[in-house]
């Protein structure tokens, strides 16, 4: 029953989202898929190696770009605010957030920066499909220089004077060598507390722990506090360790269980469990939680409450895994389907 008040609640304020303007913060990246047919090899001259023959490629916005994408096919407006090159890739992510309709005016470009690029080679088996080979990345491993955190910030506030809300994506576990460094989360933690009606939903691989004032999201694998013989599926020590990540960060906690769901933590209140979306293989996982965040964060900004903000997250989600092999995405019209199914 309190779930079917939370669909109730969320198919009424729906059709709403393309009066809603959300910014990205954070880390984005470009997704590159290369596409190798075995059959088509040759062998290099120089060093007698097979030299694969890519016959197309394919190209999505990444990390704070899947988040992009799938709230503008939910019809909400949005600002783009990260770091990247002036290098190929960062001419290409450029290009694809624009393709979709993003706003990318606050993006900040430096010539000291690589655009975070994950390049995914996949072969051709016998069977006419497609397997991923050993992934290509290129990083940041230098820390992100204090000018360029300027920028961010300056950006960052800029976007929330046209803006209902922003969803802070915090990518990769080496600390202060992309965007969100520990001095734009203590920027961001001053930001939430000075603009009290924005929300502010952050979603962290490594550092949830070290933010403020904001709705922090992470999975059950990525929740900090975890003891060495701790069995990660264990609900108890799981509720205690997100009970101890809500004292520090003050204002919520959503922890994420894949196909069981999730669970939200806010203070003075009680532990709320939301159920997943059941759906039927093949499954393709790569941006679930992308897509969840981008139907949190929706949600929030259309008036709907955490647990059902986080609902409308889950369904979104849901629709994305199974698209395979692809940056899923979902439109207003499947999630009604999937919510009245």
């Amino acid at each position: 029953m309190y779930v079917m008040k939370q669909v109730d609640a969320i198919l009424n304020v729906l059709d709403k989202a393309g009066s809603r303007t959300i910014t990205v913060f954070g880390d984005y990246c470009l997704d590159k898929y290369l596409y190798i047919d075995p059959a088509r090899n040759e062998n290099s001259v120089e060093t007698g190696l097979p030299a694969y023959q890519v016959d197309r490629k394919i190209l999505y916005p990444g990390a704070g770009g899947t988040v992009t994408n799938n709230l503008r096919s939910l019809g909400a407006s949005v600002q783009c605010v990260g770091l990247l090159g002036y290098d190929g890739e960062g001419y290409d992510l450029l290009k694809c957030l624009e393709q979709i309709g993003a706003d990318t005016q606050l993006m900040v470009r430096s010539e000291s920066v690589t655009t975070n690029t994950y390049t995914k080679p996949m072969r051709k088996t016998d069977r006419g499909s497609y397997s991923e080979m050993n992934r290509l990345d290129f990083r940041n491993f230098t820390e992100t220089t204090r000018e360029l955190e300027d920028q961010l910030i300056a950006n960052l506030k800029q976007a929330l004077e046209t803006s209902q809300g922003v969803v802070i994506i915090d990518q990769f576990l080496q600390r202060n060598c992309s965007v969100v460094t520990e001095r734009i989360r203590g920027a961001i933690a001053e930001l939430a507390t000075s603009v009290p009606d924005m929300f502010f939903f952050a979603d962290s691989r490594g550092f949830a722990d070290s933010f403020c004032n904001v709705i922090i999201k992470c999975n059950q694998y990525e929740l900090p506090g975890k003891e060495q013989d701790e069995d990660v599926n264990d609900t108890v020590a799981l509720v205690r360790r997100a009970k101890q990540l809500l004292a520090v960060n003050g204002r919520a906690v959503v922890v994420t269980l894949g196909e069981k769901g999730a669970l939200v933590f806010e203070p003075d209140k009680q532990v709320v469990s939301i159920p997943a979306f059941p759906v039927d293989p093949p499954l393709d996982i790569v941006g679930a939680g992308d897509a969840t965040n981008a139907g949190t964060i929706l949600g929030l900004t259309l008036g709907l409450t955490l647990p059902e903000s986080v609902l409308l997250g889950g369904c979104v989600s849901s629709i994305t895994i199974q698209q395979i092999g692809v940056t899923g995405t979902a439109s207003i019209k499947q999630v009604k389907q999937r919510l009245m199914s």
